[in-house]
């Protein structure tokens, strides 16, 4: 995995998360450790301060997958917001965990299920 690029939450994110990641039932979420080390590691900032081109909860970003070189456009959510409909992705999801707090331009390499990686680049970001 190479080097893990600086990510930005907000304030309101990071306590909703935290929360999440306190309430969910052991097990329930197998990335729970990855998703809590990136909160761990962000650049907490409060709302009105975060930058537009941010990937926040509720936000829509738009990213390249590889392998493969497919784009997709998903829009970040809480488990419970998650009802069947196209177009949201779970921040307890691999890729959702991999989106928040990434920056247009960033890339990452974030595990997959099976024992994969995968690289996530951001290519842009709609609220």
């Amino acid at each position: 995995m190479s080097a893990l690029p600086p990510i930005t939450v907000s304030v309101l994110d990071s306590d909703r998360l935290y929360a999440l990641l306190d309430k969910l039932p052991a097990g329930a979420f197998p990335d729970a450790d990855a998703l809590e080390a990136e909160l761990g590691r962000a650049t907490v900032l409060e709302q009105s301060d975060m930058p537009d081109d941010v990937v926040t909860m509720h936000s829509t970003a738009r990213f390249l997958m590889t392998p493969g070189n497919k784009e997709f456009e998903l829009t970040l959510c809480f488990p419970h917001e998650i009802d069947g409909a196209a177009g949201k992705v779970s921040v307890t999801a691999p890729v959702g965990s991999a989106l928040l707090g990434l920056s247009v331009g960033q890339s990452i390499d974030w595990p997959a299920p099976g024992g994969n990686e995968v690289k996530v680049k951001i290519l842009s970001v709609s609220r």
